[in-house]
């Protein structure tokens, strides 16, 4: 986990609020969600330059989170992976709640055979006593030996740092069945000399054949490295023999959620930071591991500790794909505004290997079969020069306007696809809201001026003059037109694109009956080959 970094980040997260609102203008006024006041301002603009929809409103109906599964009254934390003998991906997390106590952060389970439903086993192992290494458990993961027994190694952390020896540990338990879980006695070990004895966690162990042994990965912290990946190795996974660090970046305070992975040719690191997944790459295990230029699959906050879009994400190789595996934060203080608390909902990607070796994400193949009933798609202008032939739609803009279509009540439940060119330096998108309750239209955004794909919670209007909230780069100049695909289930809606990015959001503003458009600002953009499915 990251039971250290939640902390840090809850301390931090009023200053974090009042820097994003100074980066989009200073005043709370600007910042849509904001209480009565910014409402009314909102739908002043929003009169000023939108009509509500032009299509009527249908009616909406949220549906159970089947993509997106959270335990009922509680979160999804740092998720570990696990791949069972009959084709079952187990997702084991640190289960976290609005009211943690002194004990924290059990480990629960869910699994599935599809990523779009999931089965919920419950508590897996709970946290001990206030005199334990462990009354919080941090981030761990679940592996099986050579003799046929499961082990779930994990972070045991105490605030009062076990009589001197830190504050964090490598503990174990052990399991037959993956169901009743055992703790095997006291920790393993704490941090080695050199060290901090308080930032030490989130153990990954695997069989590695080449040397006929274990290896551990665990996130560590070094004055001189700064944040570093440790490597130990064992041959029974109670003795554990420091072999030194694997990765240090030193430009990280730490590296959580350490995992390697092989795809073909390539190795690859994973570790989470900034509230932010990243990833490494080399052509051998032992490394070097070295980022490429964008090591971000999916979304960024603006600031430190002001967004969680996708955190602690680990892979999982399954039914020969591979998968990243980690959550989308809950809501945060400020609705749609990009701040999300630590914990939230499951999110999965699935990876796709470039030929250049580096990565990238699409929505996994898996959703197809969920959704399967094709929906028809109206399409209306709303404002601006817009022109529809058949499911595809272009629209142009003056400077300092936009043109907006209206698709219709956006449903709780629904994949969009479809190929969008737009202008060089453009900016268009999705938009969402113009419902008779809320006439105002907020976007999600592809914008070639600034190379990017960003989400924040303006309307439309406000998009020339803020400054992004939900974030990651992305490089337009690779071709003219881009394959793009929405996955939206309740407030969470992802935007995939060309096979090579993922920006993860809470759009509040796309519920509820809002309808759901695309636009573009100040330039031309067509969005062509438009197809809507929904769940049956």
């Amino acid at each position: 986990m990251s039971t250290m970094r939640k902390l840090r980040y809850l301390l931090s997260l009023s200053l974090a609020l009042s820097l994003l609102l100074t980066a989009c203008g200073g005043s709370p006024a600007t910042t849509p969600a904001d209480g009565a006041d910014a409402e009314a301002a909102s739908a002043e603009e929003a009169a000023e330059v939108s009509t509500a929809a032009v299509l009527p409103d249908e009616p909406y109906e949220a549906v159970p989170y089947g993509m997106h599964p959270a335990p009922e009254g509680a979160y999804v934390g740092d998720v570990m992976p696990f791949v069972t003998d009959d084709g079952t991906l187990e997702l084991y997390y640190l289960y976290d709640t609005s009211h943690n106590g002194q004990g924290y952060h059990p480990i629960y389970k869910y699994s599935t055979k599809n990523l779009y439903e999931y089965e919920d086993h419950g508590m897996m192992l709970n946290n001990g006593q206030g005199s334990d290494p462990d009354p919080a458990l941090g981030t761990g993961s679940v592996m099986r030996d050579n003799d046929g027994v499961y082990h779930l190694f994990y972070t045991g952390h105490n605030d009062t740092g076990n009589g001197g020896k830190g504050k964090e540990c490598v503990m174990q338990a052990t399991s037959t069945d993956r169901e009743n879980w055992v703790k095997q006695g006291e920790a393993l070990f704490f941090a080695p000399d050199g060290y901090n004895k308080d930032d030490f966690r989130d153990p990954e162990v695997f069989w590695v054949e080449e040397e006929q042994c274990y290896w551990l990965l665990i996130a560590a912290n070094n004055e001189e490295l700064n944040g570093v990946v440790l490597k130990y190795t064992s041959t029974d996974l109670n003795n554990w023999e420091l072999a030194g660090p694997i990765f240090a970046p030193q430009n990280e305070y730490m590296c959580e959620c350490p995992v390697i992975f092989q795809i073909g040719d390539y190795w690859y690191l994973t570790y989470s930071w900034d509230c932010v997944t990243y990833y490494a790459m080399s052509d051998s295990m032992y490394g070097p591991f070295v980022p490429p230029r964008d090591n971000i699959l999916d979304g960024k906050g603006l600031t430190e500790a002001a967004g969680f879009i996708l955190y602690a994400a680990k892979p999982a190789q399954w039914n020969g794909k591979t998968y990243l595996c980690g959550w989308i934060g809950q809501a945060g203080l400020s609705s749609d505004s990009g701040i999300y608390q630590w914990a939230g909902n499951v999110m999965v990607h699935e990876i796709v290997q470039n030929a250049d070796g580096t990565l990238g994400v699409k929505a996994p193949e898996t959703f197809d079969e969920h959704f399967t009933a094709k929906k028809a798609v109206d399409i209306a202008p709303v404002v601006g020069d817009v022109s529809v032939n058949g499911n595809s739609v272009s629209l142009s803009a003056e400077p300092g306007s936009y043109a907006l279509a209206d698709m219709g009540t956006r449903p709780a439940a629904m994949t969009l696809e479809c190929d969008v060119t737009l202008d060089e330096d453009g900016l268009a998108g999705f938009a969402f809201g113009g419902s008779e309750s809320d006439p105002s239209w907020t976007g999600l955004c592809l914008d070639a001026r600034k190379g990017v794909l960003h989400f924040e919670g303006y309307n439309l209007d406000q998009l020339a003059t803020m400054e992004p909230g939900a974030i990651t780069r992305f490089d337009f100049e690779k071709r003219a037109t881009h394959h793009v695909k929405l996955v939206c289930e309740n407030e969470i809606v992802v935007m995939y694109i060309d096979d090579l990015k993922a920006l993860s959001s809470r759009i509040t503003r796309s519920t509820n009956g809002a309808h759901l458009g695309v636009f573009t600002e100040s330039c031309g953009a067509t969005f062509s080959n438009i197809e809507m499915t929904l769940a049956e």
